[in-house]
């Protein structure tokens, strides 16, 4: 893990000037993923990367994590409470501000990570800085990712990285091993699961993903979630004249 995050620090380093900002901005939700993504982020700009706390109707435990992994990396961060923005946005278009945190409803639900891109693009802004994503090489393929949410940022350092290598490099960064540990959760609503809300696990997409290997069940939903979620992969459609 050594080379993959040297090269990936580096390509860090390399996009940032291209582009002529002066550093890094990335949203701590407290997951592995952002937490792997912001510790590559603060090796390739010490000085220059800075973290935002989102939380929005979250778990309390989100935050702390995101703290819990702030402090270990030495990364300064910034905490933006999004409940109001979220309740004055959902008034706005459904003329209703009564919302459940346990609602599964994702029409509603998706609105929190498009406030949270929002939100770390005027901190980017701000600071002549680059959005750094946190999709992984698994969530990508299967769309498994809000569009224009998470998904809207100007650098995908882990794009390449299947969930299990994830892992592996996050034990490599030093990435506390609660963080390792916890269940993989987009905190889309309380009790909310990737893999309950996916109908399969992460090792199953990564033993299909990575080596084709799988039951019939397993390679059935995959394929469903691949060409459900197409759209999210392609540029914006354009017709021929």
């Amino acid at each position: 893990m050594q080379q993959v995050s040297a090269a990936l620090t580096e390509w860090l380093k390399e996009k940032v000037r291209e582009a002529g900002a002066e550093g890094l901005v990335i949203g701590l939700s407290g997951g592995i993923d952002s937490s792997v993504a912001a510790a590559l982020a603060v090796r390739a700009f010490p000085q220059n990367t800075l973290g935002i706390i989102m939380p929005c109707f979250s778990n309390p435990q989100d935050a702390l994590d995101a703290k819990l992994l702030a402090e270990s990396q030495n990364i300064p961060t910034v905490t933006v409470c999004l409940d109001e923005p979220f309740l004055a946005m959902l008034r706005g278009i459904t003329g209703n501000g009564n919302y459940d945190p346990r609602s599964c409803d994702l029409t509603v639900a998706n609105i929190k990570p498009r406030l949270r891109m929002s939100t770390l693009y005027y901190f980017a802004a701000s600071r002549k800085s680059l959005v750094v994503g946190t999709l992984n090489k698994t969530e990508i393929i299967v769309g498994f990712y809000t569009k224009y949410g998470d998904g809207g940022t100007d650098l995908s350092p882990l794009a390449n990285l299947l969930k299990r290598d994830v892992r592996e490099l996050a034990r490599y960064l030093g990435v506390p091993q609660r963080i390792i540990d916890k269940a993989p959760s987009a905190g889309l609503w309380h009790g909310h699961c990737d893999e309950t809300e996916m109908g399969v696990t992460y090792q199953e997409l990564d033993e299909y993903l990575g080596n084709g290997q799988g039951d019939e069940r397993v390679k059935r939903i995959i394929k469903a979630l691949i060409q459900k979620h197409k759209h999210k992969r392609d540029m914006p459609l354009i017709p021929p004249v």
